[in-house]
């Protein structure tokens, strides 16, 4: 399953270092600690219309935790959670398959593991190019643009490569959602692969080449993550356990009640109820027991099939020289939260 770091990078140490502050201020030798006896837990997430923006809006964590102080720090793609990550200004947080096994692998090697999938990505991750370019194999010599070290990226140059194109024939430009969607406005790129909501504005005048969904039928499929650093998990394994039955009862009610969890989305991303439900829809979802199966992470003892996606992203990744090595199917096998999760599916 599944896409380093760069971008924006005056602006992203500027909200690490005041993540770090704030989390410092709070407290001494544990960022987690005020000394009082509350617990700070510092969650990333980004403008994806799944069920993490449920629990963010509807506040099931702050609710679950009433004596902890629950901080959401927002990021434009994966590859800033892991700098965040490195930098010690998040505990929890999301980030695509790509950037994950970024994370996992040489030279960052991220003490941190897999204990939640968010969603697996579908229609809502594509490729849209500008009228009269009609393949992906008429993306040779145009601009591209995407976030570098996302899924996006990653699911780019799967297509790329599954359409017997050359990536270093295309000009590649690492952008965020917001500033793809005003580089296309003025003409600067010939085509995009983002997610929505940036997607749906591309689309309205562009052509869908290829989704992630297709992308995963040619045999590379990518999700969003949720990640837990190995320190947070070992000292606060209550908060873990908390934000995970948050998670898996935002799950419950877009399954059972779309409309509620799409207007708790909408509110999130600016979109009407409708339109968010709308991309709700393109994702797969799913329950804190279906995520212990063999497809997904699996149980102690029997990591699941996640583990080999991950690895097998791995060695993509090292062929694109994007990461260093391509370390051992085992590695990504521990890094599967496997009990942190088991506990919360009981």
């Amino acid at each position: 399953m599944t896409g380093f770091l760069s971008r924006r990078t005056f602006l992203l140490a500027a909200a690490v270092t005041l993540t770090a502050a704030g989390a410092t201020a709070c407290g001494g030798a544990d960022a987690n600690s005020d000394g009082a006896g509350r617990t700070t837990v510092r969650i990333a997430y980004q403008s994806i219309p799944n069920a993490d923006l449920v629990v963010k809006n509807q506040r099931l964590l702050e609710k679950a935790l009433p004596e902890a102080d629950v901080k959401w720090v927002k990021f434009e793609s994966g590859g800033d959670v892991n700098t965040a990550v490195l930098a010690g200004a998040v505990d929890l947080g999301l980030a695509g398959s790509s950037p994950v096994t970024k994370g996992l692998s040489a030279p960052l090697n991220i003490p941190y593991k897999v204990v939640w999938i968010h969603d697996l990505i579908g229609d809502n991750e594509a490729l849209v190019a500008k009228p009269g370019i009609g393949s992906v194999k008429d993306l040779v010599g145009k601009k591209v643009a995407t976030p570098y070290g996302s899924t996006s990226h990653y699911s780019l140059l799967a297509a790329l490569t599954a359409a017997g194109v050359e990536p270093s024939s295309v000009k590649t430009i690492d952008l965020q959602p917001q500033d793809t969607l005003a580089a296309w406005k003025r003409g600067d790129i010939d085509a995009a692969y983002v997610w929505t909501p940036t997607l749906g504005e591309l689309a309205k005048d562009g052509k869908v080449l290829i989704t992630s969904r297709q992308v995963a039928q040619q045999g590379k499929p990518t999700a969003d993550l949720g990640v837990v650093t190995n320190d947070f998990a070992a000292k606060h394994p209550e908060v873990v356990t908390a934000w995970l039955k948050a998670q898996d009862q935002a799950v419950a009610q877009a399954r059972t009640a779309p409309d509620q969890a799409a207007k708790s989305i909408g509110a999130e991303l600016g979109l009407p109820a409708g339109e968010a439900k709308r991309q709700l829809s393109e994702l797969v979802l799913l329950s804190a027991k279906e995520q212990t199966g063999a497809e997904y992470l699996g149980t102690p003892g029997a990591p699941g099939k996640l583990a080999g996606h991950l690895h097998d992203a791995a060695v993509f990744l090292k062929g694109q020289k994007a990461v260093d090595a391509v370390p051992d199917q085992a590695v990504f096998g521990r890094a599967l939260a496997v009990e942190e999760l088991g506990r919360a599916a009981n």
